[in-house]
């Protein structure tokens, strides 16, 4: 991945303008830290209450589990090369007890042994290689795995957020937070 030369500051409750403090407080309260990817988000308040009112609500009105939540980020973040959320993901995988196979299988971009999850997997995926302009095939496959049309737009949501971070992530190249650097993270050649 390139370098893209930025001057982007990693603001903190104590930096960040006004309107970002909020979130950022709320970050910390949360994580018990503030990652260094709101930090960078704060620079621009609104994108950062819109990634974080949008994570808010996904997480309080979601239809997929947990495990299927982040098969998702992570399927997207895989595609989209994001060495910050796919380790930042990881990390959260693991405290959602997501199987060590479906992880090494997600940040590998090999198969994931379950074949609903793999289901899922491929339509965020295609989701994302195809800017939404999923195939019939496409959508065929992943409700044949018992997906939903709900569901369907909620891989469209998360979509919506990874783009957010995932394109913050590239231009100002996050420095990943200690929590995650267990889990960094290279997309293989």
């Amino acid at each position: 991945m390139s370098e893209v030369n930025t001057n982007f500051g990693i603001k903190t409750i104590e930096d960040a303008p006004e309107a970002s403090i909020d979130v950022l407080k709320a970050a910390k309260s949360a994580y018990g830290f503030s990652p260094n990817l709101l930090g960078l988000m704060a620079n621009h308040p609104a994108l950062l209450k819109s990634y974080w009112d949008g994570n808010m609500a996904l997480s309080q009105n979601s239809s997929l589990t947990a495990e299927e939540q982040q098969v998702v980020f992570l399927s997207i973040s895989y595609e989209n090369n994001c060495h910050y959320c796919v380790a930042a993901h990881t990390s959260i995988s693991q405290m959602a007890k997501v199987s060590p196979d479906v992880l090494n299988a997600l940040r590998n971009g090999t198969p994931i042994p379950d074949a609903r999850l793999e289901a899922l997997s491929q339509y965020a995926k295609a989701t994302t290689t195809k800017r939404g302009r999923v195939s019939q095939e496409d959508v065929q496959s992943f409700q044949n795995a018992g997906f939903n049309q709900q569901q369907q737009l909620e891989v469209i949501t998360i979509t919506g957020l990874k783009v957010l971070s995932n394109y913050v992530n590239y231009v100002a190249q996050t420095p990943l937070d200690t929590a995650f650097q267990p889990n960094a993270w290279q997309k293989n050649a």
